[in-house]
């Protein structure tokens, strides 16, 4: 009998790949999305697809279906996004979390959250670990992300205390790839976009602040094992991330040089509570189930620049 999953923002950039990798290994995927970031795009050749069921819906209301296993990814997860109307993020991480949790009460499935490095705000400890509790601006311009993933994690684990809901908790760190949106503010793709437009190449700050960039791949396979995981202590929250360092100003080089790109640099203002560094200590999800990032960073930019040569440039603003 095949399994029964619900993917929430499973029109996403990585719901879309976790609704493709979920059907391969033949599973039944309901795919729930409001479509604000979303797009049909990502899944068009899921749709045929009699295993496949797309549902527009906003979870900040209530859906009622019968699953086995429910993946919450739903909530915008770029700055230019989720601060286009702050309060909305709030309710989708917050009301988003209870309706999904609620639903999970009720028919007994599994629930993974997908949490964020967010949490953890501009860190004062590096690399970051599970067990560090964050340094987060609660009224900042960013705060409507960081504090509503911080609180629907609260959520899910008073879910598991009070009524025994079997959870999973990860927290993302920086992920790229195909199917990424090229409108959304992500460096990785500003700067391919800046390069295949020969633009100059924008870098807030002075280049040095550093992220960690995990292939969607290795995102999405670690996702599954931790979901498929039956020890029922295996909770979380896990940081799940590729613990290899990369400053702004070399990922802008690296990129003008795989694209051939004739692009400049463009030095401008650090943004408010904006990270200065951050890194995965994955040494948690290691020791659990093994996981680790395989892909590199040059395999990984190779194909995204080859799937943002696919799009016309005259369709890509930036």
């Amino acid at each position: 009998m095949k399994r029964k999953v619900l993917v929430t923002g499973g029109a996403g950039f990585i719901g879309s790949h976790l609704c493709r990798k979920l059907l391969e290994m033949n599973s039944e995927v309901i795919c729930a999305d409001n479509l604000f970031t979303g797009s049909k795009d990502n899944i068009v050749e899921l749709m045929d697809n009699p295993y496949f069921e797309f549902i527009r819906h906003d979870i900040t209301n209530p859906l009622y279906v019968e699953v086995d296993q429910i993946y919450n990814l739903a909530c915008p997860a770029s700055p230019i996004h989720y601060q286009y109307d702050p309060i909305k993020t709030t309710k989708t991480s917050v009301l988003g979390a209870l309706n999904m949790l609620g639903l999970a009460k009720r028919t007994g499935a599994r629930i993974l959250q997908a949490s964020t490095s967010e949490v953890y705000g501009d860190p004062t400890i590096h690399p970051q670990v599970e067990q560090y509790h964050g340094n987060v601006n609660p009224i900042g311009p960013r705060s409507c992300y960081d504090e509503g993933k911080r609180v629907a994690e609260t959520l899910f684990f008073d879910y598991k205390r009070q009524h025994g809901v079997d959870i999973r908790v990860l927290r993302i760190f920086n992920t790229y790839g195909p199917y990424m949106s090229y409108d959304d503010g992500r460096v990785v793709s500003n700067f391919i976009i800046q390069a295949l437009k020969g633009k100059d190449i924008t870098i807030y700050g002075d280049g040095m602040q550093t992220r960690s960039f995990c292939y969607v791949d290795d995102l999405i396979n670690g996702m599954i094992a931790v979901m498929n995981n039956d020890n029922p202590d295996f909770t979380g929250p896990f940081n799940i991330g590729n613990p290899v360092e990369v400053s702004m100003l070399e990922l802008a080089n690296k990129i003008i040089e795989m694209t051939g790109s004739t692009s400049k640099i463009a030095y401008k203002e650090l943004p408010a509570d904006d990270p200065v560094r951050r890194k995965p200590d994955i040494s948690l999800i290691n020791k659990c189930i093994g996981w680790e990032p395989t892909v590199s960073l040059e395999t990984g930019l190779a194909k995204t620049i080859d799937y943002f040569k696919g799009i016309p440039l005259d369709e890509m603003r930036g």
